[in-house]
């Protein structure tokens, strides 16, 4: 997984330029799948490490009754809350070209 800390995802909701989107498809419907598969594949990525570092902090006990509160827990949880969603991530790789895709149907003709 790309460094998330070092990523210029935007936190927040932002506007992008409809032609630098499509540009490298030439159709929009394309570019937005190719970004939604992406970041299908980013929020598995991002769950996957995060339940990995959870489970280091899990303890198992069989009454139900006691809670534990573990510091490093929270902080862990904190971080990827306030990560770029999965989607502004795919956005960000679709604009800098790092997401490789093609199209089988223009390749069999």
């Amino acid at each position: 997984m790309n460094d998330l800390k070092n990523t210029n995802a935007p936190v927040t909701t932002m506007t992008h330029n409809r032609d630098e989107f499509d540009d490298k498809t030439e159709n929009i419907y394309e570019a937005i799948s190719i970004t939604a598969k992406r970041a299908i594949q980013i929020n598995s990525e991002i769950k996957k490490e995060l339940l990995e570092k959870l489970e280091e902090f899990a303890t198992y006990s069989d009454s139900l009754e006691e809670i534990f509160e573990n510091k490093e827990q929270i902080e862990v949880s904190k971080f990827y809350e306030k990560l770029p969603k999965p989607h502004a991530l795919a956005i960000e790789e679709w604009l800098e070209d790092k997401i490789y895709y093609r199209n089988t149907e223009k390749e069999e003709d």
